[in-house]
């Protein structure tokens, strides 16, 4: 019967009229040579359709779109070939070629994709499959995929020396370590990425002095602003004259004058006592941050320069060991911090406030003459008296934005603790600083920890910690 109707329609469909022939038809179907025959088309008809669904679905795979995750030179990378995501559950037979010494592998339990790039670019791999319904010996289809491996970000950058034959050049990463009253001091301050790769100054600087025999040591950080083309000298000058003018200052009647001062307000830290305190240290303090401008203004004027192109920020603190405990007496302008943390970890005191958010993110700098006149001038100098403390720390933006972020940070011991763990052995890159009293290479340790890697924070960095 399969083989009559399939030959009516036959005919029907070729315009063979077989109306009166229905005998005729029955008995020509019946033939066992016309069976056989339609048994053949219909077998054959079956199989191109199979092989027309067996094509279509490879040219299907072949052709979808797949984007596998994205890896970087020297992270580990772990993508996943996602059949179930991708609808490939009839796939019978998977391999993958291209991964070699690519520093990947495939997993072929797993279908995972894993390693640590060796190699950057577009890599080619060939996904080689068969699905159901291929012959067991037939040949393995293939699709391209690409799998993009960005090169590390650090390779990107090229560390091209500074002239040293320029007016203004200075070295372009400094580190020093030091005895700094009965504590010890570490300061580095390293050239910034961006200046690196064009051969470019460090606009960062940084000084520091034990003042005589007065008991007094000082210790100054400024940082140059970008937009300025002799920053790197208006730094220098802005730390160098503090220590000049502490120097020549601190005579022996000024000392006692201040020593007394503070002692009396530490002994008995009444309004009358603060008052007198702040006074004193007011006029000192304040002397010191002009002298640092006024450096600068007469160095730009004798280069016939305009002082806007030694633009700087400044910040420097004063200390000395009293009869029961330290004297802190801070100046700063910019957003460059000062902060000091307690000795047991649990308290930190941010000595100066940062010019950022009032003025929009633009900052002020020591050589703005506006500073002076400003009703807030008195605000930029701090006065702190402390049985003891762990750590006292200067560090320009460099430092601040990438490992603090927002200034309301540097007022949380959290973020100070974080930052502390970070120093001594829980940075990204493993390097790490031995604070021991007798460790002779922590300004090494610092300097090799200050090439930490921050997407996006590519300035100088300068950090002074005293501890």
């Amino acid at each position: 019967m399969e083989a009559r109707n399939y030959i009516e329609a036959l005919l029907v469909q070729n315009s063979i009229q077989i109306q009166g022939k229905v005998a005729a038809l029955d008995h020509f179907a019946n033939e066992e040579s016309n069976k056989n025959a339609v048994q053949i088309i219909q077998e054959n008809q079956k199989l191109i359709m199979t092989n027309w669904i067996l094509k279509t679905r490879i040219d299907d795979i072949t052709a979808q779109p797949l984007m596998l995750p994205n890896g970087t030179v020297g992270k580990p990378y772990n993508g996943s070939v996602d059949f179930v995501k991708w609808g490939w559950n009839d796939i019978t037979e998977f391999i993958i070629e291209g991964l070699e010494n690519t520093g990947l592998n495939y997993d072929e339990a797993s279908h995972i994709i894993s390693g640590n790039p060796t190699v950057s670019g577009n890599l080619k791999c060939i996904l080689k499959f068969n699905v159901v319904g291929e012959r067991a010996d037939s040949p393995l289809n293939e699709k391209v995929v690409t799998l993009i491996i960005n090169p590390d970000p650090k390779s990107l950058w090229t560390n091209i020396p500074s002239d040293t034959n320029d007016f203004y050049w200075k070295e372009d990463n400094v580190e020093v370590s030091d005895n700094f009253l009965d504590k010890k001091i570490v300061v580095s301050s390293k050239r910034g990425r961006s200046h690196a790769n064009v051969g470019s100054f460090r606009d960062d600087d940084f000084s520091y002095r034990k003042i005589g025999n007065t008991g007094w040591n000082v210790v100054a950080v400024s940082d140059g602003a970008g937009s300025a083309p002799s920053s790197r000298m208006g730094s220098k000058i802005a730390c160098e004259s503090v220590i000049s003018f502490f120097e020549e200052y601190l005579t022996e009647d000024i000392v006692r004058q201040l020593d007394e001062n503070l002692n009396l307000q530490q002994r008995s830290p009444d309004d009358a006592n603060i008052k007198q305190t702040s006074k004193v240290v007011y006029e000192m303090m304040s002397k010191a941050a002009f002298e640092a401008h006024k450096s600068i203004a007469d160095f730009a004027t004798k280069v016939e320069k305009p002082l806007k192109d030694f633009h700087t920020t400044l910040i420097f603190a004063l200390i000395k060991k009293l009869d029961s405990g330290y004297a802190l007496l801070t100046f700063g302008v910019g957003d460059c911090p000062i902060a000091i943390i307690d000795k047991d970890l649990t308290s930190v005191k941010l000595m100066n406030w940062l010019d950022v958010g009032e003025f929009s993110g633009g900052t002020r700098f020591i050589t703005m003459p506006e500073i002076f006149h400003s009703d807030k001038f008195s605000t930029r100098f701090g006065v702190r008296l402390i049985e003891d403390f762990s750590y006292l720390f200067l560090m320009t933006d460099g430092i601040y934005d990438p490992k603090f972020v927002v200034e309301a940070n540097l007022e949380k011991i959290e973020h100070w603790n974080e930052f502390i763990k970070d120093l001594k052995q829980q940075s990204e890159e493993g390097n790490k600083i031995d604070f021991s009293y007798d460790n002779e290479n922590i300004a090494k340790e610092l300097a090799v920890w200050m090439d930490f890697w921050s997407p996006g924070n590519h300035d100088d960095r300068t950090l002074a910690i005293i501890f």
